[in-house]
This record gives structure tokens, sequence and C-alpha cells, in this order.
């Protein structure tokens, strides 16, 4: 009989837990374990549905019907447009700022900062997609900023997000501009900050804040809710804080 009621007590909170569709920008990939954990421990009986990809890529597909129910941007334009078009029933708020890295796999002398890029030894640079990608559209306002995209437009290949811009840094370039993000994670800790990657200077883009959105499809979900609020929360600050990003 005991066993009976703990076999219906499991399939009961099966039956009462709610999943959350995430669509996330790639860079926030690299923290999302530990953002899980954190969640996971506060709302055990919630299930995390992640979708990784660039946030143009997301944004269309969220305008196209696509079931998500939260949207975290690399940026917040795309959700200021969605919430402009009343597919997001939540104004956009900024859950943290990121920052740009220039990564090399090999030891490099980075003392130079960006001009590294015109090295005549650098022969492809990796880079996200600046139509859809905002750590891409970011990196192509600082090479301008510092005078050097023209010079150096020709070593430029592109990722679709930024974590397809880190695969290729790390088998097909020599740099890559990647979300600092990215260099937190457990497989990137052995690379070293001035040999392997250094800090873009924050003087040659725009601020990139990023922007979390409800979406109408999850507007009836509680646990949709939970997780936003979970997302402005210190607890989850003071997580993306250990993943490089600012906090306002």
């Amino acid at each position: 009989m005991e066993k009976l009621f703990i076999i219906a007590l499991f399939f009961g909170s099966l039956l009462y837990a709610q999943t959350v569709t995430i669509a996330l920008a790639a860079n926030v990939s690299y923290a999302m374990d530990e953002l899980q954990t954190a969640f996971y421990k506060k709302y055990p009986d919630t299930k995390l549905r992640i979708i990784i990809g660039g946030s143009g890529k997301l944004s269309a597909q969220i305008k196209n019907g696509a079931p998500y129910d939260i949207f975290m941007s690399a940026n917040m334009r795309y959700p200021e447009a969605l919430y402009k078009e009343n597919i997001a029933i939540t104004k956009p708020r900024i859950y943290a700022q990121g920052a740009l890295a220039i990564l090399s796999q090999k030891p490099r002398e980075l003392t130079q900062g960006i001009k590294i890029v015109a090295d005549t030894k650098i022969k492809r640079i990796a880079i996200a997609n600046p139509k859809t990608a905002p750590y891409g559209k970011a990196a192509i306002q600082a090479l301008k900023n510092a005078k050097l995209y023209q010079k150096i437009k020709p070593k430029l290949i592109f990722g679709e997000s930024i974590a397809q811009t880190v695969t290729y840094t790390m088998t097909a370039a020599d740099l890559g501009f990647i979300a600092k993000s990215a260099l937190y994670s457990p497989k990137m800790k052995q690379f070293k900050k001035d040999k392997n990657w250094i800090e873009v200077d924050a003087n040659l883009y725009t601020p990139i804040s990023q922007g979390i959105v409800i979406i109408k499809h999850g507007s009836n979900n509680n646990a949709a809710k939970k997780f936003y609020d979970f997302i402005l929360s210190k607890e989850a600050k003071s997580i993306f804080k250990k993943y490089g990003y600012n906090i306002l």
C-alpha cells in the first residue's frame, strides 16, 4: 500500500510539473548550467527546456509563432521590437551586460590590444554574424572605431551564433571575437588572460545590454514567471557576475 502511495505521489508531481521553454542567446549558455541548478533548488518540479541560438534568429522564430515562453536576448533591440508588436507581454528588462573578448588558442603577445588583428601572422578572424548576433555587431563596431575594419575585412569568417564563433576560433581561425562569458566555462579555463585572451576596450563599442521578456505563449505559465523573476534576482546576478558579465 505504501509503495502504491509513493508511485501515485510521483506521477502526481509529474502531472503538475510545468515546463518553461526558453529561447536563449548563445552567450548565456555558458552560465546556464549553474543558473539551472540554482533555479531547480527553488523549484524542483519545474522543467526548463533551453533553445540556444543567435538572438536575431530566435527573435524571427518567435515572430513566426515558435512556442517559446521566455526570450533571453543578447541585446535590448530584439525584445523591445517584440514588446512593441505585442508578442512579448512584459517590458524588456536588462538582466546582465556582456563584454567582448579576443581569444587565441595559441599564446600570443596581446599587449597591443585590438590592433593584433592587423598582424600579418593573423590570417583568419572568427566573428559572429553581425546581422543576427549582437556580439558580432559589437565586434564590427569595435573594429570600425579602431580604424581597423577595412584593413582586416578579408580575414573575417562568420559564425551564426557566438557559440559557433567560439568553435571556429578553436578550430578554423587564428583569433576570434567572442563573449567574455565563454571564457568562464569549464572547457575554457585553460586559457589565460593576456596570454590567450584580452578584453576588448569597452569604449570601442556600445555596451551589450541583454534583455529578457516573457512571450505571449508563456502568459498563462506560472513557472515562466518564476524563472523570469529568478533571472532578475540577486542570486542570478551573482552567477552572471562569475561569468564575466557586468551587473547594472
